[in-house]
């Protein structure tokens, strides 16, 4: 199983509109990296669902409930997109600054290319993660 980050600015698309809806299409990526992110992505894997821009922290943990298909909003090119859905909102959010801190964390893709919308995490990383919101899945 792989684990994976997907950043939201909250006024776009928050966590609690997620949690609201139940379910939703992960569009709008058009970054080429992130792009095949999203087609690695299988069905059950974890994502943590971190707010960027306003907020920067890892709210809630998601799941992929459908794999990689033709992202609809793309008027052209080869985009593609995942259905999430949430599985915990965290006991307590995990802030940039905080993951910056940690050594564990440091070498996350987030704080080392911090423009991609969609990373890889390692079962470490994800692990921390949870014990740093004091969460349980």
């Amino acid at each position: 199983m792989n684990y994976w980050l997907a950043k939201s600015e909250p006024a776009a698309y928050a966590w609690e509109q997620l949690v609201k809806e139940g379910k939703t299409a992960w569009t709008g990526v058009r970054n080429f990296q992130a792009r095949n992110h999203l087609r690695a992505m299988k069905t059950g894997e974890m994502v943590c669902f971190y707010h960027s821009v306003t907020g920067k922290e890892v709210v809630g943990i998601a799941r992929v409930v459908r794999e990689f298909y033709p992202d609809p909003t793309a008027p052209e090119g080869d985009w593609s997109c995942v259905d999430l859905a949430p599985l915990k909102t965290l006991r307590r959010p995990v802030t940039l600054a905080a993951i910056k801190a940690e050594p564990g964390l440091r070498d996350m893709l987030l704080v080392k290319q911090s423009r991609l919308s969609v990373t890889p995490l390692t079962k470490g990383q994800f692990d921390r993660l949870l014990q740093l919101a004091e969460t349980k899945l």
